[in-house]
């Protein structure tokens, strides 16, 4: 026998068998892990975004006369928390569209300053629950979970007294400036509140 050819034992046989088995189950896993990841990633991109929203709202002046209770939403695009809610009331749009005008309202346009200065906005996202003839009725200033806005969302179809957001009518005893005075009373600020 010569030393110079290869010996195939058994043992290394089912060792390189063993081998492929492995490297194959990790090639699987690798590429079925790249699939999950690309499609989060397609399903992150396709959410609702504050553009969307925008383009898909009511027209003020048509909520204002359409005789249908309307949630009015002061943003920014800037503005994270209202980025983060926005599939939550993209969800909630679907949900009420026949009941109730959602529109949106970028305070970085100043043609929306005399809104802005009639409710009051001093933080974002700022929320104004108007009634089928256009009265505001309640406001909520921040981050609302997706359940309480769905809760005031409900009342306001049936005319109901909102559950999670205060009276619009009622002052508390501080009574911030109108016009900002400083970077604390900006109005893109982020404060999460109820406003009286």
């Amino acid at each position: 026998m010569s030393t110079d050819s290869p010996v195939h034992s058994p043992e290394k046989s089912e060792a390189k068998i063993g081998a492929r088995v492995r490297n194959f189950l990790i090639a699987i896993v690798a590429i079925a892990l790249s699939v999950a990841l690309v499609l989060g990633l397609r399903t992150e991109t396709t959410s609702a975004s504050l553009s969307q929203l925008d383009e898909q709202s009511t027209p003020l002046e048509v909520a204002l006369t359409n005789n249908k209770p309307s949630l009015v939403e002061f943003y920014a695009d800037w503005c994270t928390v209202c980025q983060k809610m926005a599939p939550d009331i993209a969800q909630l749009e679907k949900q009420y569209a026949d009941k109730i005008n959602f529109v949106m309202l970028n305070v970085d346009n100043t043609k929306w300053l005399p809104e802005m200065l009639r409710y009051r906005v001093d933080g974002i996202p700022h929320f104004v629950y108007l009634s089928q003839d256009g009265e505001a009725i309640a406001q909520a200033i921040g981050d609302q979970p997706r359940t309480i806005m769905a809760s005031n969302l409900e009342a306001l179809v049936t005319g109901s007294p909102l559950p999670y957001a205060q009276a619009s009518g009622r002052v508390s005893q501080f009574n911030a400036p109108v016009a900002p005075t400083n970077s604390q009373d900006d109005p893109r600020s982020h404060g999460s509140q109820v406003v009286n």
